[in-house]
């Protein structure tokens, strides 16, 4: 796509934007989920606490929201309407996934966690910098993911995403001093776990971007019926 193009795109406001998804114009389509992939990866991943899983919930979420984007008027930003139909979809998958380790549980069967994937680092000026960074990220986002669940939903959308209390509070329909408490817990205990100096690399933590955006983005153009542009792929 010519640079002018993508950025006439750009200025498109979200109504716009909403339009040419109900039309299924491929364009607007990338354009919303590139700029929302980690948004939602990261709230489905604290929910779901798995890459894989949190991953097909947020494709799922696109499809579901793309095809109810009739119902999108505006009231909240475009953003705020997808990361909640997110929630929804990764809620919805912990009930079911409680369900069924239940069910195992209750016929002796082993649930066995084989999440072990690592964090993809910022890169480093040397291997073993990037290394240390990967090794760094991978500790916090461990120490994450062993929060509670209400605190950990409430850290990942207040510390992580930067999203403002009030936005949080309308995200996860809670009051807004709800909000205030859950992340002030959290950070206490992490506090508890972490020593100060990895706080710098809590913008490393749950990273989606690069090819991992990129590859999320052609799976919901597959699904939609859009062919690949191997233009674009091979830049």
């Amino acid at each position: 796509m010519a640079a002018s193009a993508l950025e006439d795109l750009g200025r498109l406001s979200e109504s716009d934007l909403a339009a040419g998804i109900a039309r299924n114009d491929v364009r607007a389509v990338r354009q919303v989920t590139q700029a929302n992939n980690q948004r939602l990866f990261r709230v489905a991943w604290s929910i779901l606490r798995n890459k894989s899983e949190a991953e097909d919930a947020v494709q799922e979420s696109y499809l579901r929201g793309f095809a109810a984007i009739g119902s999108f008027h505006g009231q909240s930003s475009l953003s705020t309407w997808l990361t909640r139909i997110a929630i929804n979809e990764a809620l919805g998958r912990k009930r079911q996934a409680g369900r069924r380790a239940a069910f195992l549980a209750e016929n002796s069967v082993a649930v066995l966690d084989t999440y072990r994937e690592k964090l993809m680092g910022r890169p480093s000026a040397t291997p073993e910098a990037d290394i240390m960074h990967k090794q760094l990220a991978k500790v916090l986002e461990d120490a994450v993911a062993q929060l509670p669940d209400t605190f950990r939903t409430v850290f990942v959308l207040r510390e992580i995403e930067g999203l403002s209390i009030s936005e949080t509070a309308e995200l996860l329909e809670i009051p807004e001093e709800t909000v205030k408490t859950r992340f002030h817990r959290a950070r206490i205990r992490l506090r508890r776990m972490l020593d100060p100096e990895l706080k710098s690399a809590l913008d490393e933590t749950v990273t989606f971007a690069g090819a991992d955006c990129a590859r999320l983005t052609a799976k919901v153009l597959q699904r939609l019926g859009h062919e690949p542009n191997m233009e674009e792929d091979a830049s």
